[in-house]
């Protein structure tokens, strides 16, 4: 029941207003078609941290938990569902002080760490490399390893390599097959450290460039295709850092990675709350987010001098909302709850990197379950779908889509001194010539008409879904689980070659045309 009355209390709020909405207006170039949107673009992080591996994706075999050979049958169903392309694994700072070892051969038998980067708590190690890509391969997903740099060595990161890789009969391919895996694994990305600047090793630049490019000399995989290797990039406007890495390895590595958070204050010591939040919180999170479009232009400037055919890829490896703890949670956690707001804000981002789909290749929400802007969250046996993860359910439609270039001219949204577009949008052509356009509303108190001109495609049918609430901290609780849900979306209109829709407040609108 409490289903269907938010079905019908959704369906009502796309009923066109009966005062005037503001407008925006919106050109489709069809006839302009730009670069591959990757599938990867809508990858995921899942690092040993908090509730993120135990509990969130691995309860073991002998849990009461429904798993298949451990791992939970809810979480595994919903990412499929999603056709998460890519994960990107142990971490984030974890990695820093990964051992592989610890994490291979029987678990009875696996050492037990202390995670010091996340709480000080246990660390069995029951959730190691065979798990991993077994893991991925349950839900579809390529692989993205994090190698420890920071404290580990280019012998540990290439013995690793070699037990994933290789089929020959050596040492580490018997010990692979000894551990119950035959055929090699397969290695899609290797990251070459993980925040060399911070806690990857509190490098230089020149010194980080220098390291990568001994790394890649040794990094070789076994068997497949060529391994692309990942290096590190950037903390957020750290543009000497590329500038560094591109001059000193730029012809070595295949992607280079880009962090950034977005915080509603911008303030580390006092990053904003997850729900309760007021306006101020919500405009500030949006402008902040909105500053990942000036990340992207400004290195990839960078890297155009440096490898001007576009040939290393811009993998935003970890992004994503980032708030205060959780009253009563521990600190180490990064537990967060998940709202309407980070559903408009991963919008956002996706469009953002649609734009620049001929750099951004790849990009891992942070994180997967239970840690920050988390696609699900747990307790015990309880799972809850998030708002972003029903914006990656909304956008999966644009793997593999061709971008197409789209222009905007809308209203601004402004509060207190601060203003940000209230209209935000890409498209792109699907593989079956669908066309597809996401477009956001990121003002949460007025609904706009938009009206989108068609050129290049002829469009007789327009369809789509859309997700809103009526709250700014609406989310999904273990009590009430579909309190913000997609909605098939209403009220569109197709004359001649123009679309007309009205999006309502705070949402985040698909629209297909056929």
């Amino acid at each position: 029941m409490r289903s269907i009355l938010a079905g019908i209390v959704a369906a009502l709020a796309f009923a066109l207003p009966a005062f005037a909405a503001p407008t925006a207006s919106l050109v489709l170039h069809a006839d302009q078609p730009g670069a591959r949107i990757e599938p990867e673009v809508q990858g995921q992080f899942a690092e040993h941290l908090g509730r993120g591996i135990y509990e969130g994706v691995w309860v073991g075999e002998g849990s009461s938990i429904p798993n298949t050979r451990g791992f939970r049958n809810d979480v595994i169903a919903a990412l499929k569902r999603i056709h998460v392309p890519v994960v990107r694994w142990p971490g984030g700072c974890f990695a820093d002080t990964y051992n592989w070892r610890d994490g291979v051969g029987p678990r009875k038998d696996r050492p037990t760490r202390v995670n010091n980067n996340w709480g000080g708590v246990e660390e069995p190690n029951a959730f190691g490399t065979h798990e991993f890509f077994e893991f991925a391969e349950l839900i579809g997903a390529k692989t993205y390893v994090s190698g420890n740099l920071g404290s580990g060595s280019v012998r540990e990161m290439g013995e690793w390599i070699e037990y994933l890789t290789t089929p020959t009969r050596s040492t580490l391919g018997q010990e692979r097959r000894r551990n119950g895996r035959e055929a090699p694994f397969k290695l899609d990305y290797f990251g070459v450290g993980n925040e060399a600047w911070g806690c990857g090793g509190s490098m230089r630049p020149q010194f980080y460039a220098d390291l990568f490019r001994q790394a890649a000399t040794f990094l070789r995989p076994g068997s497949g295709p060529t391994l692309r290797k990942v290096a590190v990039g950037p903390s957020a406007d750290d543009y000497a850092w590329t500038e560094a890495v591109m001059a000193g390895a730029g012809d070595q590595m295949d992607a280079l990675s880009l962090h950034y958070y977005t915080l509603p204050t911008g303030d580390w010591n006092h990053k904003g709350a997850a729900v309760g939040f007021d306006e101020a919180q919500w405009i500030g999170a949006l402008s902040r987010t909105l500053h990942m479009d000036e990340l992207i232009v400004r290195h990839t400037a960078i890297m155009d001098r440096y490898d001007p055919k576009k040939r290393v890829a811009l993998a935003v490896d970890e992004w994503g909302a980032w708030y205060d703890t959780e009253p009563g949670a521990n600190p180490g956690f990064l537990f967060q709850q998940n709202t309407m707001r980070d559903a408009v804000l991963a919008a956002v981002n996706l469009n953002i990197f649609h734009h620049h789909a001929d750099r951004v290749r790849m990009s891992n929400i942070a994180q997967m379950a239970n840690v920050l802007q988390a696609m699900v969250l747990t307790d015990r046996e309880k799972m809850v779908l998030t708002p972003t993860y029903y914006v990656y359910d909304l956008y999966q439609v644009f793997q593999g889509a061709t971008a197409l270039p789209l222009e905007v001219q809308a209203p601004n949204y402004a509060l207190g001194g601060v203003s940000v577009p209230a209209v935000h949008a890409s498209a792109g052509r699907g593989l079956d010539g669908t066309v597809h356009i996401g477009v956001v509303n990121l003002d949460p108190r007025s609904p706009i008409e938009i009206s989108v001109k068609l050129e290049g495609v002829h469009a007789t049918i327009a369809t789509g879904r859309v997700l809103t609430a009526s709250a700014m901290d609406a989310h999904n609780t273990f009590e009430a689980p579909d309190a913000v849900h997609p909605v098939p979306l209403a009220k569109t209109r197709l004359r001649g070659d123009t679309l007309v829709l009205v999006l309502p407040a705070k949402s985040v609108t698909v629209v297909d045309l056929k």
